[in-house]
């Protein structure tokens, strides 16, 4: 039932709820327009009307200012729309508070190697915002201004990986790298196009179009029925995506390979006019979606920077690279890790892979003992399960038909159909648990989720089970990786809490393409 009301009517967020989302855009323009216009040097604001938001120092100072907004969590992932709703904002809760998780990147380094956060780590973030709101503060942003910004990213990245990519490195920290140096513009069009070629790449899948089918049921602007219906091949008996549903993901995919190579090979022409016009139907298709992870403000950005990088400098291209050293970390960053990324997922974020909304992720279900719940509390943490923040609002019936769609959103994806062969291996009765989505549990341990399931992988068990101690049974942890690319399958893993790995195996993507979301459980 939950998932044919998808269907129709996507989480059923409150209307209310999109103009908050709506206010925090605006705060996010105005800001941003607020520095710009902080008195300048040679750039910025001595250029007249509306025009010194165009100028080099308003990039640079867009880029920064991205970068600290997410970094306080008020970008990507935020808000009701991802299980955050009292409060709305955890990161900064988390990121600056000694005592709560982390993820370091090499476990057991010396310092920045521990899995609780200590004063270092908060110093550590703390000084990262502050030296990018100095940056902003500052009449021109110079390589001067962002190179500490640059060795702070890369600390925290040793520290906490949550903090790393919640900043979204791949992005705003590449462009960091290449504001270093003489040739930032054409380092800067490289990052813009290698994202949308690599977020093209991977939705090249079988997992795109049931995307399409489960954001738009869910839009905040398309709310007509008839095409919400149109999507399914049969609704409310077939809910796998029907005709239209395939031709959008088509039309979609094409269009992210098309504007791209459109604007690389544009020049200022036509080309280049026709590249921006695609570039901005798309984005704009997404963003009126409202995506339940809600990157409003990064596709704002990457808009932003494409009418910037190819509109007004239209003849700076990658091959204007000539610093050794920046191209060697563009090789690195915007090729290699991609590349790795694609074809061993388990070994690269999503985000650093550029895999972007492809419906293609990592991701877990953490199954609880009703009786052994409660262990979660042991745990530093700025807000409590979704349940307990909901009752401030709604009854108990409201509560649990909105905390069905959960996991009706992970089964209408191609990837959440394992579950109806997991979920009989990992426990007895399903009824006797309590079923908590990965994400929501890397919302709360970690004050962070943005659809990355290596945030609340085995890693993440290891590292609750230290504090919380489950007996045998009281937590079992269903985790699915992404399917790599020329695979054709998913790897799965079920472990408990206490005894470690139970089972493991891979499921067909094929298979799971003729599924309905509800099918009865095999077991197989």
């Amino acid at each position: 039932m939950a998932c044919q009301a998808w269907a129709v009517d996507g989480y059923g967020t409150p209307p209310a709820i999109y103009l908050l989302y709506l206010a925090k855009l605006a705060a996010y323009v105005g800001i941003w327009v607020g520095f710009c216009a902080l008195p300048v040097g040679e750039q910025g604001g001595s250029e007249p009307g509306w025009r010194f938001l165009f100028t080099e120092t308003a990039f640079k100072k867009a880029v920064v200012w991205s970068l600290v907004f997410e970094s306080l969590g008020l970008g990507c992932g935020s808000g009701p729309l991802t299980g955050r709703y009292v409060p709305p904002v955890a990161a900064p809760l988390h990121f600056a508070r000694p005592g709560t998780l982390k993820l370091p990147l090499v476990p057991g380094l010396p310092v920045l190697g521990r899995s609780r956060r200590g004063w270092l780590d908060v110093v550590l973030y703390l000084a990262h915002l502050g030296v990018a709101l100095r940056t902003l503060a500052a009449p021109e942003v110079t390589p001067a201004h962002v190179l500490p910004s640059v060795v702070l990213l890369v600390l925290l990245g040793l520290s906490d990986k949550t903090v790393f990519l919640a900043a979204r490195t791949e992005h705003f920290g590449a462009v960091g790298v290449c504001l270093l140096f003489p040739d930032w513009l054409a380092g800067a069009v490289s990052v813009s196009l290698a994202i949308w070629i690599w977020a093209a790449v991977s939705k090249v899948n079988r997992h795109f179009p049931a995307v399409i089918c489960v954001m738009v049921s869910n839009s905040a602007i398309l709310r007509w029925g008839r095409l919400r219906r149109a999507l399914y091949r049969d609704y409310p008996h077939d809910l796998r995506p029907s005709r239209l549903a395939h031709g959008m993901a088509h039309v979609g995919c094409g269009l992210e390979f098309l504007f791209p190579l459109l604007l690389l090979a544009g020049s200022g022409g036509p080309l280049t006019t026709a590249g921006l016009v695609l570039m901005l139907c798309f984005h704009l298709f997404i963003t009126s979606n409202v995506p339940m992870a809600v990157p409003i403000e990064w596709n704002v950005l990457v808009v932003y920077s494409g009418f910037f990088l190819f509109g007004l400098h239209p003849h700076v291209s990658p091959w204007d690279v000539t610093s050794p050293a920046l191209a060697a970390f563009l090789v690195f960053a915007l090729l290699l890790v991609p590349l790795v990324g694609n074809l061993w997922p388990h070994r690269v974020s999503f985000l650093l892979s550029m895999r972007y909304y492809a419906g293609n992720w990592a991701w877990s279900v953490w199954l609880f003992d009703r009786n052994a719940v409660n262990k979660l509390d042991a745990i530093p943490k700025a807000s409590a399960l979704p349940e307990s923040q909901l009752a401030r609002f709604y009854d108990p019936d409201t509560i649990t038909t909105t905390l069905s769609k959960v996991p009706a959103f992970r089964a209408m994806h191609l990837h959440g159909r394992a579950l109806q062969d997991l979920l009989p291996l990992a426990v007895g009765d399903i009824e006797d648990r309590v079923y908590v989505d990965g994400e929501i549990i890397a919302g709360l341990v970690l004050g962070y989720n943005f659809g990355d399931g290596h945030l609340h992988d085995h890693r993440l068990l290891a590292r609750v089970q230290e504090i919380c101690g489950f007996e045998s049974g009281e937590l079992r942890h269903i985790q699915v990786e992404s399917q790599p690319l020329f695979r054709p399958h998913l790897r799965w893993q079920i472990r408990d809490a206490k005894d470690g790995l139970l089972e493991n195996g891979s499921v067909s993507v094929d298979e799971l393409v003729e599924r309905q979301p509800w099918a009865v459980p095999t077991g197989s």
